[in-house]
C-alpha cells in the first residue's frame, strides 16, 4: 500500500520554519508502520526538508491557472504515475473537489487543522455533504472542530464512521523535567489579538513588576500587528525553530495560551503540558481538549489573566501539582496518535485487500435483512433465511435479523400505505446503532435501491450482498418480475447469490453473481427415513406461494398435469400428494410429520427445468433421508450420482424408476442414505453462509466448494 500526503500549498515541510501541519505530519509519519510507503507532497522554497520521502512541487506563474489548481494538477501527475492506495489531504477541503473530479475510485482522507466553517470547500452544508460523499475519512484535530463540521447537517451524519477525531500529538517528557524548572512564564504563538497577546502583554507587565524574580519568554512574531511590550524581564525571542521552543518549555514553570478566537486545537498548550508546565488556557474552541490538567479561564481580560498567573506564582504547591499532573496524565503522544492513524490505514488496507485471511473476517457484524415470518406464527420457521442465519451464527458472527416484511406489515399507515417509508427509515436507524460489517439482503424487495446506495456512502467499510431463491427460467412463473427483483439492487451490492446457475442467465454479470445450493441445516433436517420402513412411496407438496398458505382458486399450475400423468402411469404405487385436487398445502410440523412416512420425495418445480434451480423442498427431501427424484435437466448430476439421487427424463422414465425403488427397499435405503450424507456434508448452511461471506469480501480461499465444479 502506498500513501500520498498532500500538504497545503506553501506549507513549509522544513525544520527551518514549519507550520503545525508539517510538524504533525513529520512526527506521526516518521514512526508510522507505513513509513516506507508514505510520500509527502508539498511546495516550499526552503532547501532543508524533514527526513521523509518528500516531493516538492514547484510553483509557476500561469495567468490561466491559479497556483492552487496548478499545485493539485501537478500532484495528479504523480498520482497517475505511482497509483497511491490512499491520498491524505491536510487542511484544504477545496482540493477534494479537484481531485475527486479527476481521479475516480480513489480513497481520499481529509484532515482538518482549522475551523471547517472558515475554509473554502467546507463553509456550506452543501460543501460538507460533498466532502462526506467523496472522502473515506474526515479527520478532525478536536471534537470542537468535528461539531463545527456537523452544524446544519442531519442527525444521521453525527455518528458516521467517516468522521473521526485524531488530536495533535507531542513528545511526553519525564517527571524529572520538573526539577529543572525556572521562574519563567512563556507565551508561544502569533503576537496578535486573536491569540490574546494584547491581554497577555498588559497583564505580564503588571506580573513582572510585582514579581521581579520571574521572567517572561515570548516566542513568535506578527508582521501585521504591532502590540508593544516593554519590560526588562520580558524576552521577546521572535520565531524559533521547534526544537528550541521545546527546550524553553522544559524550563518553563507557567505557560499561557489565552486565545481570544475559537482555536480548533492549540499546539502551544499541548506541548507545554507534555513538558510539565502549569498551563493557563481560555475556554475557547478545542483548547480544553489539549490538556488534562490546567487553569481554564471562562472569560479573557487583563484582571482575570493576572489573577491566574499570580495564583500559580504564589501557590507553589498548586503550581507543582499542575506540573506533575500535566505529565502524569498526558496521553496525546506521537506514538498514541500515530497508532490511531495507522489503525484507520490498516482498516482501509483490510478493505482494499477484501479481508484476505480467515482471521480478518472473524467476528463480523452481519445485518441479515429477509423475511423471518414472525407474523405467520412459526408456519415458515424452517425457511432458507433462517438456515443461512444459523450458518452465520455458527461461524461466530454477531447476527442481527431484520425481518423486512414483518416490519412493513406492522408499520403500515394512512400516510405510509405500504409501510415502505417507515421500513427504510428503520433500516437507517438500525445501521446507525449496529454499524454492520456486512448487510445481506434476501428477497428484501421493499428496501429501495436508493436506500442501499445511501448506506454505501454513509458506511464505506460495509459490504453488501443479496441472495435470491425464486425461479429465473424464462418459461417459468413470474420471470420478468423476478428478473427485475434481482436486478433492482445488483449495482449496489458486492455479490449476488442465486439458486440458479448464473451461466444459464443472459442478464447477469457472472463476475459478481454466484450459485448457491438450497442449504440443509443439521438442526432442521433431523429425520432419517432410510433407517425405517415407510408406507408411502412418493411424497409431493405443492403450494401457490409460501405466504399465501392455501390454494388460490382458478390458478393453473403445470405441475398438476405432470403429477396426474405420473400417477396414471405408475399403478400400485402409493402417492401422498398435497396442493392438488383441493387438498390444501401443509406446513411446519405437519409437513415434517407427513414426510417422515415417505420413501421418496419428488423435487418438482414450476416451468421448464434450468441448470441447478430447485426450490428449497430439495433440502427437506434429501436432508430427511428420502430418495430425491429430480429432473436431469437441472444438471444435479454434476454434484450427485445415481447412488445418491434419482434422475429422470420424463414421466415415463420417472414412473419406471419409482416402480423399481418402491419394490427394492434395500436400494431405496442405500440411495437415500448416501444422498443425505453427501448433501448434509457439502450443501449445508454452515458452508453456504461461509461461501456468501467469502464472495462478498472477495476472500481468496483455498477451500473448494462442491457446487463450484
Amino acid at each position: 500500500m502506498k500513501i500520498a500526503i498532500l500538504l497545503p500549498y506553501k506549507e513549509n515541510f522544513s525544520p527551518q520554519y514549519p507550520g503545525a501541519v508539517s510538524l504533525f505530519v513529520n512526527e506521526t509519519s516518521k514512526i508510522s508502520k507505513y513509513k516506507k510507503n508514505i510520500v509527502v507532497f508539498g511546495s516550499t522554497d526552503f532547501n532543508k526538508k524533514f527526513n521523509l520521502k518528500y516531493i516538492n512541487i514547484k510553483s509557476r506563474k500561469n495567468p490561466f491557472e491559479s497556483q492552487t489548481k496548478h499545485y493539485v494538477n501537478e500532484f495528479i501527475k504523480f498520482q497517475n504515475l505511482h497509483n497511491f492506495s490512499i491520498i491524505e489531504i491536510h487542511n484544504r477541503p477545496s482540493y477534494i473537489n479537484i481531485l475527486s473530479s479527476k481521479i475516480k475510485n480513489k480513497v481520499f482522507s481529509l484532515y482538518f487543522h482549522n475551523d471547517p466553517l472558515s475554509m473554502n470547500g467546507s463553509k456550506t452544508v452543501k460543501d460538507r455533504k460533498v466532502l462526506l460523499k467523496s472522502c473515506y475519512k474526515i479527520i478532525f484535530n478536536s471534537n470542537w472542530s468535528k461539531k463545527r463540521f456537523l452544524e446544519g447537517l442531519e442527525n444521521k451524519f453525527v455518528n458516521s464512521n467517516k468522521l473521526v477525531v485524531f488530536f495533535q500529538s507531542a513528545k511526553k517528557n519525564t517527571l524529572n523535567v520538573i526539577k529543572n524548572k525556572k521562574k519563567w512564564i512563556t507565551f508561544v504563538g502569533k503576537l496578535n489579538k486573536a491569540k490574546g497577546y494584547d491581554i497577555f502583554a498588559k497583564a505580564i507587565v503588571k506580573i513582572l513588576k510585582k514579581n521581579p524574580d520571574w521572567k517572561a519568554k515570548i516566542i513568535g512574531d506578527e508582521k501585521r500587528e504591532k502590540i508593544p511590550l516593554n519590560h526588562k524581564n520580558a524576552d521577546i525571542l521572535g520565531f524559533l525553530n521547534h526544537e528550541k521552543v521545546l527546550k524553553i518549555f522544559e524550563k518553563t514553570s507557567i505557560a499561557v495560551a489565552c486565545s481570544r478566537w475559537e482555536e480548533p486545537f492549540g499546539r502551544t498548550s499541548l506541548e507545554a503540558s507534555a513538558n510539565g508546565c502549569a498551563v493557563i488556557i481560555t475556554n475557547k474552541g478545542g483548547l480544553p481538549e489539549t490538556v488534562t490538567n490546567a487553569k481554564i479561564m471562562n472569560s479573557l481580560n487583563i484582571k482575570s489573566l493576572e489573577q491566574n498567573i499570580n495564583k500559580l506564582i504564589k501557590d507553589k504547591k498548586l503550581r507543582l501539582k499542575l506540573q506533575r499532573l500535566s505529565i502524569e496524565n498526558f496521553y496525546l503522544t506521537h506514538k498514541f496518535i500515530t497508532q490511531k492513524i495507522d489503525l484507520y490505514r490498516a482498516e482501509k488496507l483490510k478493505t482494499l485487500n477484501f479481508f484476505n485471511t480467515k482471521k480478518d473476517r472473524s467476528n463480523l457484524r452481519i445485518l441479515h435483512i429477509t423475511n423471518f415470518n414472525e407474523r405467520l406464527d412459526g408456519r415458515l420457521f424452517f425457511n432458507t433465511g433462517r438456515r443461512i442465519n444459523n450458518g452465520f451464527i455458527r461461524q461466530g458472527h454477531s447476527v442481527l435479523g431484520f425481518s423486512d416484511r414483518d416490519i412493513q406489515k406492522y408499520y403500515k399507515s394512512f400516510t405510509d400505505f405500504k409501510g415502505a417509508k417507515t421500513l427504510n427509515d428503520k433500516l437507517k436507524k438500525t445501521c446507525y446503532n449496529y454499524k454492520p460489517d456486512l448487510i445481506i439482503l434476501g428477497h428484501a424487495d421493499l428496501i429501495s435501491a436508493d436506500q442501499i446506495a445511501e448506506l454505501r456512502e454513509d458506511y464505506p467499510n460495509t459490504r453488501f450482498g443479496q441472495w435470491f431463491l425464486d425461479p429465473l427460467n424464462k418459461k417459468g412463473p413470474d420471470f420478468e418480475r423476478n428478473k427485475k427483483r434481482i436486478l433492482d439492487k445488483i449495482k449496489y451490492v458486492d455479490a449476488s447469490f442465486l439458486t440458479t446457475s448464473p451461466d444459464a442467465l443472459n442478464f447477469l454479470n457472472n463476475e459478481n453473481s454466484f450459485f448457491i445450493p438450497n442449504p440443509s441445516d443439521k438442526s432442521f433436517e433431523i429425520l432419517n427415513n432410510f433407517n425405517k420402513s415407510c408406507n408411502v412411496d412418493v411424497f409431493f407438496a405443492l403450494s401457490h406461494g409460501v405466504h399465501r398458505g392455501v390454494l388460490k382458486s382458478g390458478k393453473i399450475d403445470d405441475r398438476i398435469n405432470f403429477l396426474k400423468d405420473l400417477v396414471n402411469k405408475t399403478p400400485d404405487v402409493k402417492f401422498d400428494l398435497y396442493g392438488i385436487d383441493k387438498v390444501q398445502p401443509i406446513w411446519a410440523d405437519h409437513y415434517f410429520k407427513t414426510i417422515s412416512n415417505a420413501k421418496m420425495g419428488l423435487n418438482l418445480s414450476r416451468g421448464e427445468a434450468i441448470k441447478y434451480y430447485s426450490s428449497d423442498r430439495i433440502t427437506q427431501i434429501v436432508g430427511n433421508g428420502l430418495v430425491c427424484l429430480i429432473d436431469e435437466k437441472t444438471k444435479y448430476r454434476n454434484f450427485f450420482d445415481e447412488n445418491e439421487m434419482v434422475f429422470y427424463r420424463n414421466t415415463n422414465d420417472l414412473s419406471e424408476k419409482i416402480l423399481k425403488i418402491s419394490s427394492d427397499d434395500k436400494l431405496r435405503k442405500k440411495i437415500a442414505k448416501r444422498g443425505k450424507f453427501k448433501y448434509m456434508k457439502y450443501f449445508n448452511s454452515d458452508l453456504v453462509s461461509e461461501y456468501i461471506i467469502d464472495k462478498i469480501l472477495n476472500i481468496r480461499s483455498n477451500k473448494k466448494y462442491l457446487w463450484e465444479k
